[in-house]
């Protein structure tokens, strides 16, 4: 209401019509009115007392909104305000795909429950170079069913890749496969996407060479947009490398950080070393040189950055296979090929060791795995026909059955689950908390879930579907001091809307988009465990997408109000 209207209804007032003041003062100013909060504005910057006017989607008002009306008034006794998080590494796009008119399981799934209770409240998709194809399609499609959070999209490489050459991908491409692939990713800039994404580790990404990457990351660039990259390898090998069949020398972590620097540094396009980690027994405590060499570039001007989930383990499912790939029918974990018949695993093992020398490459590349996968005390029995075996490790076993760990392994898949490859469903703890930590307090490290959408009834999955953030908080920021809160709701608000170039979300701000959470400090934590994923989080009490909640006094609303976002509409708001 402007100052000459006011001024007119009180003249008005003073002559005798005191209801048109009554009415006046009882209009409501906003539509939602957070009031008595802690805001943490997303910079990094202390707390500070504020109420919070919402109108219209957007933030109208932070201030001493004491007098204020709103449609609905929320009391938050000093509960906290943060801008809503952005997770920058997300697997949501076939959640967010689901089919499915209200009510429905698509329509619950669309929701993201499991993502939305964390805070999150804008999912980066179409991550380590998937996706489908084209964006236009996928971007219309969301757009018509409607889904919880807000998405931004990626082009992904390796489904470009695989358009280009076809099923003739085991090779560096040619100048004119480049050019085309440079073709689809303009394409995709141009109907929407925020960049480019790759899966360097992945089939057929495995094939590039760097050079191939320089014209398709500068094609993002030219369109405003960024480079989010998954790593060559995570550790000393990378997870297709057997030593019993494979060359040595194959790319380490140091020499994937290296890539990563020398493409953002040729191209001086925004890169994101995406889920950055140290993986395996033998690479452990190679964090601090990792952050060398990020900082070192940073200190001349290189546009890097990294994300990271904040846990020890990795896999989405905890389906570590300690067994080599290349012993099953087909080279994976499936169906007999061509045959319609069910794989005895225990037999397919039994025939790879029938033979002395093949025996010993198989125990040469258990060994290996053992290793990559943190070593015989850190990997879990989480499913066994014999129950008496979950929760326990494979060193426990060992030292139970007298047994070296290889063959701890063996007989897991000899007298297991003759259906499943490996026999026992494993997970492995790969990474050292030495360098979790090592990599959570920097500037320029970004807090991503790496996780897809999950509602309860869903198989296993990893904690951090459920967990990541609120984690961040609880255990790296407020348990282990590792980092201030405010510096965690950072790497979880504005620096990924920089990085990103969001420009209208990301920081509690006048005009900014109303994607908002509250959390409750003193309750605020994760719940998921690996053993029991599907538990949300507490202490995230409210979250509205775009000024709608999706998280109602703790309770989720299913709400479906995420937009798909596109830099255009970011330029215009």
């Amino acid at each position: 209401m402007n100052r000459r209207v006011l001024r007119a209804l009180l003249f008005a007032a003073a002559l005798g019509f005191p209801h048109v003041a009554t009415a006046a003062a009882q209009e409501p100013a906003f539509d939602i009115l957070l009031r008595g909060g802690r805001v943490l504005d997303g910079t990094g910057n202390p707390w500070f007392r504020s109420d919070v006017g919402i109108r219209d989607g957007r933030i109208a008002r932070v201030g001493d909104l004491a007098d204020a009306a709103a449609d609905r008034v929320i009391e938050l006794d000093g509960r906290y305000v943060v801008p809503g998080f952005i997770d920058i590494h997300s697997h949501a796009d076939q959640g967010l795909d689901a089919e499915g008119d209200a009510g429905s399981e698509g329509a619950r799934r669309r929701a993201a429950p499991n993502l939305v209770s964390q805070g999150i409240t804008t999912v980066v998709i179409n991550q380590d170079g998937g996706g489908p194809w084209p964006i236009a399609d996928q971007r219309g499609r969301l757009e018509s069913r409607g889904h919880g959070p807000n998405a931004a999209l990626m082009v992904g490489h390796n489904t470009i890749r695989r358009m280009a050459l076809g099923d003739d991908f085991m090779r560096p491409s040619t100048p004119a496969e480049v050019q085309r692939m440079t073709e689809m990713v303009e394409q995709g800039m141009a109907e929407g996407a925020y960049g480019l994404s790759a899966g360097l580790e992945y089939v057929p990404g495995i094939w590039s060479e760097t050079s191939e990457l320089f014209p398709l990351v500068e094609a993002a660039g030219r369109g405003g947009g960024i480079y989010i990259v998954h790593e060559r390898s995570s550790g000393m090998t990378p997870m297709w490398f057997w030593p019993s069949q494979d060359d040595p020398g194959p790319p380490t972590m140091i020499q994937t950080i290296l890539e990563d620097i020398e493409v953002a540094e040729r191209t001086g396009v925004t890169t994101v070393a995406t889920h950055i980690k140290a993986r395996g027994a033998d690479f452990w405590g190679a964090g601090r040189a990792l952050v060398d060499l990020i900082e070192r570039a940073r200190a001349r001007g290189v546009p890097i950055f990294a994300d990271q989930y904040p846990y020890n383990t990795t896999g989405s499912d905890g389906n570590t296979v300690l067994l080599p790939r290349w012993i099953f029918p087909g080279g994976g974990p499936g169906a007999r090929p061509g045959s319609g018949e069910a794989v005895d695993y225990g037999a397919v093992l039994r025939y790879a060791l029938s033979d002395p020398e093949r025996g010993e490459r198989v125990r040469l590349d258990i060994a290996h795995e053992i290793s990559r996968r943190g070593g015989p005390e850190n990997l879990v029995i989480m499913d066994h026909p014999d129950e008496t075996l979950v929760g326990r490790t494979v060193a426990e076993l060992a030292a139970e059955w007298d047994a070296f760990p290889v063959d701890v392994a063996i007989r897991l898949q000899l007298e297991g689950d003759r259906a499943r490859p490996g026999g026992a469903r494993v997970r492995g703890f790969s990474l050292s908390e030495i360098d979790v930590e090592e990599f959570s307090a920097h500037p320029w490290l970004v807090t991503a879930s790496d996780a897809g959408i999950a509602l309860p009834g869903d198989g296993p999955v990893h904690a951090r579907f459920y967990g990541t953030f609120p984690r961040k908080i609880r255990r790296y920021a407020m348990d282990l001091g590792i980092l201030s809160a405010e510096s965690a709701v950072r790497s979880m608000t504005s620096l990924p809307a920089q990085v990103m170039g969001l420009r209208d979300r990301g920081l509690i701000r006048e005009g900014l988009v109303a994607d908002i959470a509250v959390l409750d400090m003193d309750d605020v934590q994760d719940n998921a465990t690996f053993f029991e994923p599907h538990q949300y989080p507490s202490g995230v009490d409210y979250v509205l997408v775009g000024g709608t909640f999706v998280v109602d006094d703790g309770e989720l609303t299913w709400a479906l109000p995420g937009a798909v976002l596109t830099p255009e509409a970011d330029d215009e708001s």
